[in-house]
């Protein structure tokens, strides 16, 4: 029986009582269980596994171990897969359901090996497998509370992009996080406008990613296309503490960091690289030089409470 500690908005939920849903994005190497953890002290209202091959994930045990781990705090969670076929991403969504709130598609990875395989953005081209894959997995768990959900970026004619969420939302997508570029474009600024369109042509909850870097980012966003939610990668690992508020990351989130990934056993180079990104702009450049090379836990400890008090 889960204790009230414990208890907590499914993602459904989530979309039904808050004026907008704060997430953290799916991070290959970084959004992982212990940084879970660290921004959900920060008024993160849903956070996302790091991208996980459905395919190796299904069919190893080792690769289960490796890339899925969770505790009874980690909620409410979205893992998110890279699929190709409905079956892989249907039995990946069964494996998971029992630990985790949904699953999520992703449709938006620009990476070449992606590409090749199959996954990512390569899906924006056959909306029909993105179709087949939502309703087979909403099959295999048949379980109102339990999400699936797709994360996409936009075609260069944005009539593809809402003809192919609305199809996707009619085999039963439960959200659509738009990351506002297309697959070609990395750094140009992201295009607002397309995801308003996108959010006014379907009926299902609608996340806006890419540049939400801040609070103020965030809800500058959503004043301008009336979204449900944001969903913040570069920002978020920069400042764990944005959607509350902070400007640069607080010593106290760094402190909470430190405290969280060390009772969970997070590796070093995790563990150093999470504090790199937290203390970018906290650190002048010859402390970055040094702190950036350090290579061992207790040098970066002892930096940390000799220069910050923290420790």
């Amino acid at each position: 029986m889960m204790d009230e500690a414990n208890v907590y908005l499914k993602p459904l939920e989530l979309f039904h009582v808050k004026d907008l849903v704060k997430t953290c994005a799916p991070m290959v190497r970084y959004s992982k269980l212990a940084f879970r953890m660290l921004v959900r002290k920060y008024e993160c209202d849903l956070a996302f596994t790091p991208m996980i091959i459905s395919n190796s994930f299904v069919r190893s045990i080792k690769a289960r171990d490796s890339d899925f781990t969770t505790n009874p705090a980690d909620r409410p969670l979205i893992v998110q897969f890279a699929a190709s076929n409905a079956d892989d991403f249907a039995s990946a969504s069964e494996i998971v359901a029992p630990y985790a709130d949904g699953v999520d598609l992703n449709c938006g990875c620009p990476q070449r090996w992606a590409i090749q395989e199959g996954y990512g953005c390569c899906l924006l081209g056959t909306p029909h497998i993105i179709c087949d894959m939502i309703q087979q997995a909403r099959r295999r768990v048949n379980r109102e509370d339990f999400s699936t959900s797709i994360k996409i970026r936009i075609h260069k004619d944005l009539r593809q992009t809402v003809d192919m969420c609305q199809k996707a939302e009619r085999m039963g997508a439960s959200f659509i996080t738009v990351h506002g570029r297309t697959r070609e474009q990395r750094c140009q600024p992201v295009d607002v406008e397309a995801i308003g369109v996108i959010k006014d042509a379907v009926g299902v909850p609608v996340i806006a990613n890419g540049d939400v870097r801040t609070l103020e980012d965030a809800e500058r966003i959503q004043s301008q296309t009336r979204i449900d939610g944001v969903m913040s990668a570069r920002g978020i690992l920069a400042n764990p503490a944005m959607y509350a508020g902070y400007s640069q990351t607080p010593s106290h989130c760094i402190q909470e960091w430190v405290d969280t990934a060390l009772s969970l056993g997070t590796p070093f180079t995790c563990f150093h690289h999470h504090l790199m990104y937290m203390m970018e702009h906290i650190l002048t450049k010859a402390e970055r030089q040094v702190f950036n090379s350090l290579s061992s836990l207790s040098a970066v400890l002892d930096f940390l409470r000799d220069n910050y008090g923290i420790g």
